[in-house]
């Protein structure tokens, strides 16, 4: 095997895998098939890709787009391997994210890749981030993004420009009070969609319009919080503390944490929070 895939993440209709090819000049092309819709992210190498839409030399920074039960190829003729994150959607699934991107219509890639673009280097590094970290909540969120942009680019759509609409706005309250009921577990952006009866596209939208961030966002700030007051009230362990409010491991939660609060969640601690809290310092 020249290839050697890691799951980082799944749920319901989708999951994602470090994919990391060792093949090179001398090794013969590729070939598989795509099970479901497929929105890789090249984050180092290079390798030709032949798919139905067509043949293409993928590099840093580019999106493979598959569809779903179609056959491709992958060679390395012009050098030695490269590693990928791949998004892979069930059909109903990136129906769902098509249903909600603006002036898109077909459930299907035209072309088999979409080149580097700057409007998605942001996102694409926090997906890096992510997979280095391995903060497996982020991913659904992080994957519907990516998608949702390989839709839009390669249909030629365009982001909606209005306002969220009332309903919209009580949808995203009606999920807001729901992550904050159950911060401290796993809430996955298509459960949020769903209860919301929309598409998980369209919902991550409206939230961002109204919360001011995404659902994943909020639901790491609305931890954090808690740690924080955890941390000032009570003499509990910090470990105690990281998991009570829903982190799976401590070194996640010191990272985030001092990334946020801009200390260690020791050093917080021991100063009071004054760092964070003192009016003198917010005015300066």
């Amino acid at each position: 095997m020249t290839a050697t895939t890691r799951t980082l993440a799944s749920g319901p209709g989708w999951h994602v895998a470090d994919v990391i090819c060792t093949a090179g000049v001398n090794d013969r092309p590729f070939e598989e098939a795509h099970r479901d819709f497929c929105v890789a992210a090249v984050t180092s190498g290079t390798f030709r890709y032949r798919a139905r839409q067509g043949t293409a030399m993928l590099a840093p920074g580019a999106l493979l787009l598959g569809n779903s039960g179609t056959c491709y190829e992958c060679g390395h003729e012009h050098g030695s391997g490269d590693r990928c994150l791949s998004f892979h959607f069930e059909p109903a699934y990136m129906e769902r994210i098509v249903a909600g991107v603006p002036g898109a219509r077909r459930l299907v890639f035209e072309a088999p890749r979409l080149p580097p673009f700057p409007a998605l280097a942001p996102l694409l590094a926090e997906a890096e981030v992510a997979r280095e970290t391995v903060d497996s909540e982020a991913f659904e969120e992080l994957g519907v993004r990516i998608a949702a942009a390989a839709v839009a680019r390669i249909s030629g759509a365009t982001s909606a420009r209005r306002g969220p609409s009332r309903r919209d706005q009580k949808r995203v309250a009606e999920a807001v009070r729901r992550i904050e009921l159950d911060a401290d577990r796993s809430v996955s952006l298509s459960a949020l969609a769903d209860e919301a009866a929309t598409s998980p596209y369209h919902f991550l939208r409206i939230f961002r319009q109204v919360a001011g961030m995404t659902p994943y966002q909020f639901l790491l700030k609305t931890r954090l919080h808690r740690a924080a007051l955890r941390l000032r009230l009570s003499a509990d362990a910090i470990s105690a503390i990281a998991f009570d409010v829903g982190f799976n491991d401590l070194s996640t939660f010191n990272r985030r944490f001092r990334h946020v609060m801009g200390e260690t969640p020791g050093d917080y601690r021991r100063s009071g929070g004054a760092a964070v809290h003192s009016p003198r310092s917010r005015q300066a």
